[in-house]
């Protein structure tokens, strides 16, 4: 009887880990179908193992292990790529599978269905949702925004125009973040300064603009906004 019960919360993983991971192989993400379904079906045995050697308590402690277990795992499919981030929705699509193979080996299949319901709906019925969000014009009054104070220079005078940007910013009140290069040919650079994210008056974003184009250390100037990462 213990056996069955094994091999019906094994079953159970195994078929739901399918549903989860045949979604994120569908759009292609990095942990699909056989990642989703190895990570139900190992927390649904290390469940039914504590379960079974010492009880409830030795399941509760092997769920407990799982739980933070499965985080490095998930780490791994985060990526950093340029100024944003991809791959937190699949991670917390294994970490979701992992709590339905928690469900099947401590024997709550049912429990483990609904989980398994509400983590598919969270990937296809809510995208329409995020999409119409996405769409929507962006509004720097409402959102916590991003600006870059753009200069380009000759490549000889980077030093001078990062110290440039440092103090007319400074002198506008607008705390930088971190000045970075975005682009450098043989003779130019890209610089930006990235502010801490804030509303910002477009208006003394155009003067600080201004005031680097009068510059004869600048060859062009500008100023972009978007959310922040």
């Amino acid at each position: 009887m213990e056996f069955l019960h094994t091999l019906l919360a094994l079953g159970v993983a195994f078929v739901l880990g399918t549903s989860i991971g045949f979604e994120r192989q569908w759009r292609q993400r990095n942990a699909g179908l056989r990642t989703n379904v190895l990570v139900a079906v190992g927390a649904a045995a290390f469940s039914d193992l504590g379960l079974r050697l010492t009880g409830t308590e030795g399941a509760v402690r092997i769920i407990a292990y799982v739980v933070s277990g499965i985080g490095f795992l998930g780490a791994g499919v985060i990526l950093k790529d340029g100024g944003s981030i991809r791959g937190l929705n699949t991670a917390a699509t294994l970490w979701c599978s992992a709590a339905v193979g928690t469900f099947s080996g401590a024997g709550l299949p049912f429990e483990a269905i609904a989980v398994t319901a509400f983590v598919l709906a969270g990937n296809t019925l809510l995208r329409p949702l995020v999409n119409w969000v996405n769409r929507r014009p962006f509004d720097e009054a409402t959102t916590e925004a991003q600006y870059r104070v753009h200069a380009t220079c000759d490549r000889a005078n980077v030093a001078d125009v990062r110290d440039l940007l440092d103090d007319l910013l400074s002198r506008a009140n607008y705390p930088i973040r971190e000045i970075e290069a975005l682009s450098e040919s043989e003779t130019e650079v890209e610089l930006a300064a990235k502010l801490v994210p804030t509303t910002a008056d477009p208006d003394e974003l155009d003067h600080v603009v201004a005031e680097l184009e009068n510059s004869p250390l600048v060859r062009s100037a500008t100023w972009t906004v978007g959310t922040a990462v």
